[in-house]
C-alpha cells in the first residue's frame, strides 16, 4: 500500500547553516532554495531530494575514524563523481578538507567546514546505483 511516503530532505545540524548551505551548493552545483534565519535547504532544479541545514549553536563535529566517548558520525553523505582527482580538488576549493584516514582506494573521505564528514566515490561503470561501503 503506498501511503504518499517520499524521502524529501536530508537535514545537517550546523553551527553556520547559510555558510554549510552555500558550501554544498557550490560543491555539488545546487541552487539555494530557501536561506532564512536558522535554516537553509538547497537542491537542484526541479529535482525533488533536497539537503536542509538547520541551526544547531552546540554542535559538535563528529570524530573520523569513531573513538570511543567522542562524538560519532550518525551519518555522512556520499557523492558519486567520475573524476575522483578533480572531485577532491573541487572540494578543497570549495572548502573542504581531506581525512587523515582512508579506509578505500576509490573514496575520498573528506570533511566539511562544519566538520561533517562526506565520502566522494568513484564511479568506474557510472552505475546509478551503486553505493560506496566506509
Amino acid at each position: 500500500m503506498d501511503h504518499g511516503i517520499r524521502l524529501s530532505t536530508v537535514n545537517l545540524n550546523a553551527p553556520d547553516p547559510s555558510a554549510l548551505g552555500a558550501f554544498y551548493a557550490r560543491l555539488l552545483g545546487w541552487e539555494v532554495l530557501a536561506d532564512e534565519p536558522g535554516w537553509v535547504v538547497i537542491g537542484l532544479g526541479d529535482d525533488y531530494l533536497r539537503i536542509s541545514f538547520e541551526e544547531d549553536r552546540h554542535f559538535q563535529p563528529p570524530v573520523w575514524p569513531s573513538e570511543p566517548g567522542m562524538p560519532p558520525i550518525q551519518m555522512h553523505l556520499d557523492v558519486r563523481v567520475t573524476d575522483l582527482d578533480g572531485a577532491v580538488a573541487h572540494a578543497l576549493a570549495c572548502g573542504a578538507t581531506v581525512a587523515e584516514h582512508q579506509p578505500q582506494e576509490d573514496v575520498r573521505v573528506c570533511v566539511d567546514p562544519a566538520g561533517h564528514v562526506f565520502c566522494l566515490w568513484l564511479d568506474r561503470d557510472g552505475d546509478d546505483n551503486a553505493a560506496a561501503e566506509d
